[in-house]
């Protein structure tokens, strides 16, 4: 196998853009209709579909190869492909008999805290492991194989039991059902939890968390988390919005201050000139807060949000090492 022959072709087939996986799923869905929407476990691939996609594969990358395509490249592709496969099916086999592919959930609680945001409670059925800070998919028997991923907001429980935060998406098919079509008793799929904005205890360090809007959910797990340790260390939670009904879980909030005298609690309102509290922007509010270089910092929320409090933290001189964030943009569509 050339592998700067299959760096070469790659070049050449690439540069026709969107055209490119048109044509092939195109190409696979007219040979093979029973993979449409099939894309990993959760959707339910299997391992002879492998083949399919591979034909479909091999005629894309032959049509827009045009007359470079010769006998030759043809067999290089081919086995890369199936190494490729081969890879993918052991793992998911190896995955497979670690957990199931998606985790059916009943929602046991919902709550509308704003028109636009509400925060409900799921129980599994058998205990789905995750980490505080992570985020699973998410699908609706009411949108079938519409899969949007949301973080948990609590640290794993006993009973089995997670709590979410979701926000209402103009246009967003699954976040308008979440929001304000789910009813005690519906039925949710949760896939595997991925991410790595997670709180490593081991660092010896205070704590900043700073959560826009729902990006409130993942830093109020490591919260719960770090209640669990024999020492926590001092945290320091900003969390930010555009108007006070924008901080729909103020409240929640307060009652862990409460509990947990180690936590500080900054609730900020930027667009709300009468507010009682804290006004500005967050990562203004944040910047103004304290001396931040040695902490380990915590963001989530917006890209904007994200983006603009990292880069003040930069500035600040806080280490890139000791900054996580978690971008919520990137599950919004």
């Amino acid at each position: 196998m050339d592998s700067q022959r299959l760096r070469d072709s790659f070049a050449r087939v690439a540069m026709h853009g969107d055209a490119m996986p048109l044509f092939f799923f195109s190409d696979l869905f007219l040979r093979h209709p029973e993979c449409r929407g099939r894309d990993h476990r959760k959707f339910g691939t299997l391992a002879e579909h492998y083949p399919a996609v591979g034909v479909s594969l091999l005629a894309t990358l032959a049509h827009f190869s045009a007359e470079n395509w010769t006998a030759g490249l043809a067999a290089d592709w081919k086995d890369a492909y199936d190494m490729v496969a081969e890879i993918m099916i052991s793992a998911a086999e190896e995955d497979a008999a670690r957990r199931p592919p998606f985790w059916e959930a009943t929602v046991v609680a919902h709550e509308l805290r704003r028109f636009d945001i509400a925060t409900f409670r799921v129980a599994t059925g058998e205990p789905l492991p995750y980490l505080p800070g992570q985020s699973v998919g998410m699908e609706s028997t009411a949108r079938p194989r519409i899969w949007r991923y949301y973080s948990m907001a609590n640290a794993p429980r006993a009973d089995h039991t997670l709590d979410f935060h979701v926000r209402m998406i103009d246009g967003g098919a699954l976040s308008m059902v979440l929001t304000r079509g789910l009813a005690v008793g519906a039925k949710l799929r949760l896939g595997a939890p991925v991410g790595t904005f997670t709180f490593d205890a081991g660092t010896g360090r205070d704590v900043l968390l700073v959560a826009g809007g729902t990006g409130l959910a993942p830093v109020k797990a490591i919260v719960e988390q770090i209640s669990a340790l024999p020492d926590p260390p001092r945290v320091c939670l900003y969390v930010g919005a555009r108007t006070g009904d924008g901080l729909y879980d103020l409240t929640d909030l307060e009652k862990m201050t409460t509990g947990f005298p180690w936590l500080t609690v900054v609730a900020a309102v930027s667009d709300e000139p009468g507010y009682q509290g804290e006004r500005g922007l967050l990562p203004d509010v944040v910047a103004r807060g304290g001396n931040w270089r040695a902490h380990e910092a915590y963001v989530a929320g917006s890209t904007a949000i994200v983006e603009a409090v990292v880069s003040r933290l930069t500035m600040a001189g806080v280490p890139a090492g000791q900054i996580h964030s978690e971008d919520f943009g990137w599950s919004e569509v």
